[in-house]
């Protein structure tokens, strides 16, 4: 894996614009699309990432399961109500479309940092965004580990004589450029499947008392929401989703709570004890842990973590999470560069490994503001 540098396009921002990618650099001028570097990584590499990630989704669906039959929703800091309907999305075998494995990797070597199995972000620009860049750049001289948007939509099409009504509805926050922008692309994929959709703001979602509905008070039967299940399962509304006579599929189902959370970090450690791609983690702190990260159970986009080197906070960042507890998961070896650390997300889309997001920032901590950087397989 090796950082190579390119001449930008004078017009690069624009191009992105043209293909619907508005959120290339941020409200403060720095940049979170890298467009004048990336990272060559070899075919083996490739294979490795393609191999462990399938690995890796068959061990967290065993994990679930573990999950499920043993009772430890409470673990989770699952709220009550929710867990029977949860339960039942996991034996009702509710669809799921994707996740993302986030992985670090140093010296060959893979290592499981968290999975973003609910509502995953930057599918857009692994899928479409990093392939028009090689196109541009390279044309069709080379090639990445990316098949996300064929296989986004060969999945919708596999997903469509199960859905329950005509319309497949697709909702987000109406606030975020970038929620919306991959919502849109994702449905996008839907409609070339052949589904009939609509979108509809989160904040839109009615109820009648008997099932939900949109604003035209059609039956909500289906719908993919990028809007993360324990927000939801902390407002009222939600009570709802147990009581609704349609039982509508909500993609990505509730039985990816258990995934998105990061106590799965240690129930996958509990039931795979020094497996490779796995990082020693636990629920309480090993006092003969002394390089390690303590990680909030439900925290996004690096929030509220403290990275412990030699007994002592060597980095932390702040946030709003923390008051459902936390995981204890060993320090990785990030690759590092002159740019920053980097990271590798790994998609899994219709149970198969197909496509890598590389993510690098100044700091140890991945967050929201760490760069995109397209990779090309040489």
């Amino acid at each position: 894996m090796q950082l190579k540098k390119i001449k930008a396009d004078e017009n690069w921002q624009e191009r992105l614009e043209n293909i619907g990618f508005g959120y290339h650099t941020d409200e403060n001028k720095q940049t979170y699309w890298v467009e004048d570097y990336y990272y060559s990584i070899s075919e083996k590499e490739a294979d490795q990432i393609f191999e462990a990630t399938n690995e890796l989704w068959e061990m967290c669906l065993n994990a679930v399961e573990h999950v499920i039959q043993n009772n430890r929703l409470d673990e989770f800091k699952i709220p009550k109500f929710i867990q029977p309907y949860l339960i039942d999305t996991w034996e009702n075998d509710a669809p799921s479309i994707y996740g993302r494995f986030d992985f670090a990797y140093n010296s060959g070597q893979l290592k499981l940092l968290e999975f973003n199995a609910d509502t995953p972000t930057s599918l857009f620009e692994c899928g479409v965004v990093q392939w028009l860049w090689m196109e541009n750049y390279f044309g069709e001289t080379k090639d990445q580990f990316n098949s996300v948007h064929d296989k986004m939509i060969e999945t919708w099409k596999m997903l469509k004589p199960y859905l329950k009504g005509e319309t497949l509805h697709f909702s987000c926050v109406r606030e975020s450029l970038e929620d919306l922008t991959n919502i849109e692309y994702i449905r996008d994929c839907a409609i070339q499947a052949g589904i009939n959709t609509k979108l509809i703001y989160i904040d839109e979602i009615g109820w009648n008392n008997v099932n939900f509905v949109d604003l035209e008070e059609e039956p909500i039967t289906d719908i993919f929401k990028l809007y993360p299940w324990e927000w939801l399962v902390n407002e009222l509304f939600a009570y709802n989703v147990k009581n609704d006579e349609l039982n509508a599929n909500w993609i990505e189902p509730a039985w990816k709570m258990i995934l998105s959370n990061k106590a799965i970090l240690p129930v996958l450690w509990e039931l795979y004890p020094d497996h490779p791609l796995l990082l020693e983690a636990h629920f309480e702190s090993p006092k003969e842990m002394k390089n390690y990260v303590k990680k909030p159970l439900l925290s996004r986009e690096g929030a509220n973590i403290d990275v412990i080197k030699g007994g002592n906070v060597s980095e932390q960042t702040l946030g709003e999470y923390g008051d459902e507890g936390f995981i204890y998961q060993a320090l990785a070896n990030l690759h590092h560069e002159e740019t920053g650390y980097t990271i590798i997300g790994s998609w899994i889309i219709g149970q198969e490994s197909c496509g890598i997001t590389v993510r690098e920032s100044d700091q140890f901590i991945t967050t929201d503001k760490s760069r995109f950087v397209p990779h090309i397989i040489e």
